[in-house]
């Protein structure tokens, strides 16, 4: 009988976790699961395996005094011509390395501070109240969702972040509505087609992908600005 009854209940829970990634593929069909690199999640969208996560635990990575020859994050914040007055959200902002960056550049604007994982908005927080930074606000993103209010940002930044979503579809909904109508999104992510950069493959991306995936949210590329050192800098709009 004991055993009729673990039986059971084994399968109850094979059923409900089938019916749940069955819910998940109808929701979005885009999105399929298989086995695949084990840095991934075994969750595709659009033909691309989405990277899991870097955990808090890598944020002394994030901070690496080497980065700034590595990505040139210089000419990346001259890339989005920020104005004193912007409203910008930095999504997946892990340790606020671009967070208080930007700061100083919108001095009379805001900027968003998004991620998921306490411990990075933690540490976001405690520099913001040591150098008592008042233009900067720290959001608790969700995995669907960056909940900023809709029509309230001039533009938005990922870096090195969007291809670990579990669920980019949703996300890029939400962006989307929380872009002004001549707002504009900033994607950087390591160049996918380019071997030299010494990078995991899943946590790259092409351009034409970039392009596939945006175009199903209906945004389009106004122009790719190819002078980072390992990364796209992939400036998308409202289609």
């Amino acid at each position: 009988m004991k055993k009729i009854i673990q039986t059971s209940f084994l399968f109850v829970l094979l059923l409900t976790w089938c019916q749940g990634m069955t819910q998940s593929s109808a929701s979005n069909p885009n999105y399929t699961y298989k086995k695949g690199n084990p840095n991934g999640i075994g969750k595709w969208y659009l033909g691309r395996e989405i990277a899991h996560v870097m955990g808090y635990q890598g944020m002394q990575w994030l901070d690496r005094p080497e980065r700034e020859e590595e990505e040139n994050t210089t000419t990346l914040l001259l890339n989005m011509a920020i104005e004193p007055e912007d409203k910008i959200a930095d999504i997946g902002a892990g340790s606020g390395y671009h967070v208080f960056k930007m700061a100083k550049l919108a001095r009379h604007g805001l900027i968003y501070a998004v991620d998921i994982q306490d411990e990075m908005l933690q540490e976001i927080n405690n520099r913001k109240d040591r150098d008592q930074i008042k233009n900067v606000r720290v959001i608790k993103g969700g995995e669907k969702n960056i909940n900023i209010p809709e029509n309230s940002l001039n533009k938005v930044l990922m870096v090195d972040v969007y291809h670990e979503f579990n669920y980019p579809a949703e996300m890029l909904v939400s962006i989307k509505k929380a872009l002004k109508a001549d707002g504009e999104l900033f994607l950087i992510e390591y160049r996918g087609e380019d071997g030299s950069v010494p990078i995991k493959p899943i946590h790259k991306m092409t351009e034409a992908q970039a392009i596939r995936e945006m175009q199903e949210a209906g945004m389009k590329l106004h122009r790719n600005i190819e002078n980072l050192p390992w990364q796209h800098c992939m400036v998308f709009i409202k289609d």
